[in-house]
């Protein structure tokens, strides 16, 4: 169940608003490291404990830029350099990828970049799909690849948990060209596999009736509220409500209005352009990677809407 959080609406603006730096003109993913400021390589460095004695089997993922530590990782640790793993991805290339933002997160813990596909249609919206990698230097995960799709009108993510088609997904890169293809036709094929789910999940939720009563029904059960829970609480539980609301009556999604679609476009609204009122520093970092992984919060009304 998501926790209820106090939110404002603010001005639509991508998810990745303000992250990494924006990259009109790079034609290779070299080009785009460069520009983003992640041509650093990081090395396995011996970790000793207080009185000089080394660890054995663990190692600290250094920075060779300013010798930064980025985390503290086994010795089954295998770094994949910024290089290495977005190097693939210049395979696309050709079928119409454009390197679009790129850098990293949490002091270089994580690194992105964010690649535009050509524009497609679902019902009446123009969507922009986009692939974003990120891999990591302290050992909390591989490489991983997620697709997501913007609406152009409103910079609405669309990112549902389909049982039909993966959203999200691994990859180990390996150095070699026959690689490097191989992980681009297997990247790609997910997205289109992933965009042809999307727009039949859209036809039929587009077709299905919803009325405010089932809504609020529908958020009720997401967060209940009994008399035992705080007043605090009670006024989370219903500024989260009124939120919703405010986006199901957005202007872009009206034409929707009474579906379910119109809900699930109101969820991916909430979930990628409210505003807390208690912002910590990377509010925007993570925000971002959980609008990228999946919002629990989307990933629940669609639960409810797919049951």
């Amino acid at each position: 169940m998501p926790a209820a959080v106090e939110t404002l609406f603010v001005t639509r603006k991508p998810a990745w608003h303000g992250l990494g730096i924006i990259l009109p003109e790079s034609p290779t993913s070299e080009d785009a490291i460069v520009a983003a400021g992640l041509d650093w390589k990081v090395t396995k460095e011996p970790v000793f404990d207080s009185k000089g004695k080394q660890i054995e089997n663990y190692f600290a993922n250094t920075r060779d830029k300013d010798n930064s530590v980025l985390g503290v990782v086994s010795g089954r640790y295998e770094i994949v350099q910024n290089s290495e793993a977005f190097a693939f991805t210049d395979s696309l290339v050709d079928e119409g990828l454009t390197y679009e933002s790129a850098g990293s997160l949490r002091d270089g813990k994580t690194v992105f970049m964010l690649a535009k596909m050509p524009q497609t249609k679902i019902l009446d919206d123009t969507l922009e799909p986009y692939i974003c990698f990120t891999n990591t230097f302290d050992g909390s995960g591989a490489i991983q690849v997620c697709c997501t799709h913007t609406r152009v009108v409103c910079m609405n993510t669309l990112n549902f948990a389909l049982n039909s088609a993966k959203r999200k997904w691994s990859t180990r890169h390996v150095g070699d060209m026959q690689s490097k293809l191989h992980e681009a036709q297997v990247t790609l094929g997910l997205i289109n596999e992933y965009t042809t789910a999307l727009q039949k999940e859209a036809e039929i939720r587009s077709q299905i009736k919803m009325s405010d009563a089932e809504v609020e029904a529908m958020l009720d059960m997401l967060y209940p509220i009994t008399d035992e829970d705080s007043d605090r609480r009670k006024k989370q539980v219903q500024q989260v409500k009124d939120n919703f609301f405010y986006c199901l009556g957005q202007d872009d999604i009206k034409q929707y209005k009474g579906t379910q679609f119109a809900v699930l476009m109101a969820a991916t609204d909430f979930a990628d352009h409210s505003e807390p009122f208690r912002r910590t520093q990377n509010f925007e970092a993570n925000r971002w990677l959980t609008v990228m992984q999946g919002h629990p919060f989307v990933d629940a009304i669609y639960k409810q809407l797919a049951a």
